[in-house]
């Protein structure tokens, strides 16, 4: 009975053990609880948490700074902080974390929106933050895809003429909008038959598009191309159009970021042409970097510690199709480079759910 009882004991010892050594994780999602992308970003995000034993909380700023701010605060200088922050430059805010990080004793990693060149030079100062890396998806050729592959679906144009484009950015102050401009017009110049009617900013939202485009489909009646930095404002755009009388995928195309239920279902029916994916496994990948770290890996010498990866590619029917059904369960621990060689680099990409 002694030996039972020592043997619970020690059972219970372990298992306390086990929970006790599970490092802890705070994402900062700057986006609303009840917006597809950024909900569907954290569900990845937990599924690697889950599987990596990683103890992850996730706090909604709903789309204001000020919230996002206050989270930072509780987890950074409270009493119960975690291992690990996670948080996303979205509209500059990373600079105020990293400062308030200071001497915490909080490891921080950036996802999605990297430091800008001007806020990497004015954090020099500030050594003692914690940041063990950056991770993003590569935004600017995500930009560059969409057009390029709208031209190749609209086909030559003759000599002499010119195509309408209108395009809508996201919200003018993140870098991820930024680096999708910076594609779009990097595939501009390849493609002079092109003009770029108005850029406007329509902050990610479907219903600011739609209005945005109301206006703007009447100021340029001959537009052939919509480009999108997301999948709400393509179809508040496509709304907009539908409302002309006209056909998105017919007398206008359109492109999109993104894999929300929606916009699937347009690129399958033919309403969207061009789709790009893949970005919302950032935080998924992320939680390896972090578990991989926690358990004394130099993440930095398996492919550098500030890393872009190439997430983004071009999303055909029978990928849109994959996508729009449960998505098949991934490995996290099998990306892991504990107990690999030297030689080993994490194999993340979309394919690994398009199996």
């Amino acid at each position: 009975m002694l030996k039972v009882l020592m043997a619970c004991v020690w059972l219970l010892g372990s298992a306390y053990g086990a929970i006790a050594q599970a490092a802890s994780v705070v994402f900062l999602n700057p986006g609303r609880s009840s917006e597809t992308f950024w909900v569907s970003y954290a569900q990845f995000m937990q599924a690697g948490a889950k599987d990596l034993g990683l103890d992850l909380r996730v706090r909604y700023s709903e789309r204001d700074n000020q919230t996002t701010l206050a989270h930072a605060r509780e987890a950074l200088l409270g009493t119960e902080r975690p291992d690990y922050l996670v948080l996303v430059n979205e509209q500059y805010v990373a600079p105020q974390i990293m400062r308030m990080a200071q001497g915490s004793g909080v490891k921080l990693l950036i996802v999605s929106n990297a430091l800008t060149p001007d806020q990497v030079q004015l954090l020099d100062a500030y050594n003692d933050t914690g940041l063990i890396g950056t991770m993003v998806a590569d935004d600017e050729q995500a930009g560059y895809l969409m057009l390029t592959d709208l031209m190749r679906q609209h086909g030559p144009v003759a000599p002499g003429t010119t195509l309408d484009l209108l395009a809508f950015s996201g919200a003018k102050t993140t870098p991820v909008a930024q680096l999708r401009v910076q594609g779009m017009q990097r595939a501009l110049a390849e493609h002079p038959e092109v003009r770029l009617r108005q850029l406007v900013y329509g902050e990610w939202s479907r219903q600011r598009a739609f209005e945005q485009a109301s206006q703007l489909f009447k100021r340029y009646p001959q537009t052939a191309l919509v480009w999108s930095a997301n999948d709400e404002m393509a179809l508040g755009a496509m709304q907009a159009l539908q409302d002309t009388g006209r056909v998105p995928g017919k007398d206008v195309l359109f492109s999109a970021a993104n894999s929300s239920p929606q916009i699937l279902a347009a690129r399958l029916d033919g309403r969207l042409s061009t789709l790009v994916a893949g970005h919302f496994t950032l935080g998924g990948w992320a939680m390896v970097l972090i578990h991989d770290e926690a358990k004394g890996v130099d993440i930095g010498a398996r492919g550098g510690r500030n890393r872009q990866q190439a997430l983004f590619q071009l999303i055909d029917a029978a990928q849109a199709r994959r996508l729009s059904g449960p998505l098949p369960s991934v490995d996290f621990r099998a990306l892991s480079a504990v107990g690999k060689p030297a030689s080993y680099r994490y194999p993340f990409s979309l394919q690994l759910l398009l199996r």
